[in-house]
């Protein structure tokens, strides 16, 4: 008898091995040591076959906790496409996407051989989804996004990494390093410019290239400057960014004016002008003025001299206004 009531005794001390998965079980929180709240948020980590539950603190300090997760559990077994909610279920337990259960004859799951597998919503899958995140594998970016967004937001991440052209160099890097590296190892001119304002450029024509960096974010844009048939000169303009095929993002106005020596009666001066929406590329190095989709064109009439080039002989240049602006807010 004493031993049983030791035993109880025992019991009655700390609580049973259930207890405590149930009472780990309904922690939605976690409580550090010094009072903060630890929000639970699951993150996968792309790569391998695993991922990461990670703990994000409300206030700091930050704690993380990881485990795997198999991340087919986030794929459609259908289309093998990334869920996004609403994600649906059949009575037997069969997944599909909202793309796929809409495609399935009346609705019913082709893999229910009773034919009576109704796909219906399934909100516990949604939470899931909502909540995995995944870290953006680009160096210096350090953003964590929705998974079935992650390949969006890497086309436009702002640290996917481009390709400097020139010949024999193998830099790869970010779009703002590889702006740096251009202008330190190969002396490409960088000039500044702010959105929607417009800026007034003096470009020889025997520069094939210049940097444009936009104030405030670091976006780098090349302007290509390229001859155009025996005397007429193209210029034309892109955005340094790790996936060419993302959409565009900016908006650029270029345009010269003739000179009024150049004009013929002294009034108002002729102009030449293009408005295009800004293409991206990967190796804006490589990119040649002329065989862009829109370029300016500028005849010889509307270049002027500029400084000595160095050998006794003027520069000649293309007295270039330019003005880049935002299509929309950029979210990377």
């Amino acid at each position: 008898m004493q031993g049983a009531g030791a035993a109880e005794g025992r019991s009655r001390g700390s609580p049973s091995t259930m207890d405590k998965a149930d009472e780990s079980a309904k922690k939605a929180r976690l409580d550090l040591p010094n009072g903060h709240s630890v929000k639970q948020e699951l993150v996968a980590v792309a790569g391998g076959d695993g991922g990461a539950i990670v703990a994000v603190a409300e206030h700091s300090p930050r704690a993380e906790l990881a485990v795997k997760i198999d991340m087919c559990v986030l794929h459609c077994p259908l289309c093998a496409l990334p869920f996004k909610p609403p994600v649906f279920q059949c009575k037997g337990g069969h997944l599909a996407c909202g793309g796929c259960a809409a495609q399935q004859p009346s609705g019913q799951c082709g893999a229910c051989a009773d034919g009576c597998g109704f796909f219906d919503p399934c909100p516990a899958l949604d939470a899931v989804v909502s909540s995995t995140r995944v870290e953006c594998p680009n160096a210096g970016c350090h953003m964590y996004v929705t998974y079935h967004e992650a390949d969006e937001h890497r086309s436009a991440c702002a640290h996917a990494p481009c390709r400097c052209a020139e010949h024999g160099c193998g830099f790869v890097g970010a779009a703002p390093d590889l702006a740096g590296h251009l202008g330190a190892a190969h002396s490409v001119p960088v000039h500044a410019i702010r959105y929607g304002k417009v800026s007034r450029l003096q470009v020889p024509v025997s520069t094939p290239r210049l940097l444009l960096v936009g104030d405030g974010d670091g976006r780098v844009f090349v302007l290509t400057v390229g001859a155009l048939g025996a005397a007429a000169t193209a210029v034309s303009v892109v955005c340094a960014r790790g996936s060419a095929a993302t959409r565009p993002r900016f908006t650029c106005k270029m345009w010269v004016n003739l000179t009024t020596s150049a004009a013929a009666d002294g009034g108002k001066a002729d102009i030449v002008l293009v408005e295009m929406q800004v293409r991206s590329s990967t190796s804006p190095g490589a990119v040649v003025a002329a065989g862009e989709p829109t370029f300016l064109t500028v005849p010889p009439a509307y270049l002027v001299p500029g400084a000595d080039g160095g050998d006794g002989a003027a520069a000649i240049e293309v007295p270039l206004s330019v003005r880049i602006d935002k299509i929309a807010p950029w979210s990377d």
